[in-house]
């Protein structure tokens, strides 16, 4: 990839806060015009006594692992002050909630090398080290791939809603750009997302280019029943970027 293959496109961007920046800079790195367009946000867990307890008992020894799944639940943690005891190893499921953790302070023992995802967390996991009880603090809307898989393998499993993620209404000159096709691309980085996009601007234009984080973030925006256009390989705000630049490069 060289030069600007981005240059003239518009590129709806679907979050805010640090990862939005993250990935409007890329985008501008490349030539592209960012526009971000918050379509989730995270609201507090409906219980939150649930989730003080769970921290608590996490803090006092009681787990082997803890196992996080989002930079969200990073933020969760350490908003709530969570100690993690050096008994209890933490296992990320990727290498962005891996830089989110270790940018907060906490140690990671274990983040898978394959696939980013709860399927690749399950598979890659360390033989010699399924024993004890897990504690996975999620979003209240968390597929329950990742508790049934390690269950399976033998783990003690315990989930608790770490906060809610809610649809945010996109602004309406944004949706009027979309549908007269003054976005060249969308950017779909959670089944959630795509939900959003499908609910809110579908149908697309025809020359849309919708680009999906990951395979199964693709499989749930099929199920939306939106186009995917590219898949990008790996979870990050890099090779989401990459694969839209290597799609238009190829023309």
């Amino acid at each position: 990839m060289s030069g600007k293959p981005l240059a003239g496109w518009r590129v709806l961007v679907p979050r805010g806060g640090r990862w939005g920046d993250n990935v409007a800079a890329t985008l501008r790195s490349v030539g592209a015009t960012p526009v971000i367009a918050p379509l989730i946000n995270f609201a507090s867990a409906e219980d939150p006594a649930a989730l003080t307890r769970a921290l608590h008992d996490l803090a006092e020894g009681a787990y082997d692992w803890l196992v996080v799944t989002s930079a969200t639940t990073v933020d969760v943690l350490v908003s709530q002050g969570t100690r993690v005891p050096e008994s209890t190893r933490i296992a990320a499921v990727g290498e962005t909630t891996s830089a989110a953790l270790t940018l907060s302070g906490y140690r990671v023992d274990f983040v898978p090398t394959g696939d980013n995802s709860a399927r690749g967390l399950v598979k890659e996991w360390p033989a010699s080290d399924i024993r004890g009880r897990v504690l996975i603090p999620q979003s209240d809307i968390a597929e329950p791939t990742l508790v049934a898989g390690l269950e399976k393998v033998g783990f003690e499993v315990e989930f608790v809603t770490a906060y809610r993620t809610v649809g945010v209404p996109v602004a309406a000159e944004i949706a009027a750009d979309v549908a007269a096709g003054r976005l060249q691309a969308l950017l779909v980085t959670s089944g959630s997302v795509a939900r959003q996009v499908a609910a809110q601007l579908a149908p697309l234009p025809d020359e849309t280019v919708v680009v999906c984080i990951g395979p199964r973030t693709a499989f749930d925006a099929r199920a939306a029943g939106l186009t995917v256009h590219v898949i990008a390989e790996e979870r990050s705000a890099e090779s989401l970027v990459g694969a839209l630049a290597e799609y238009a490069e190829a023309g």
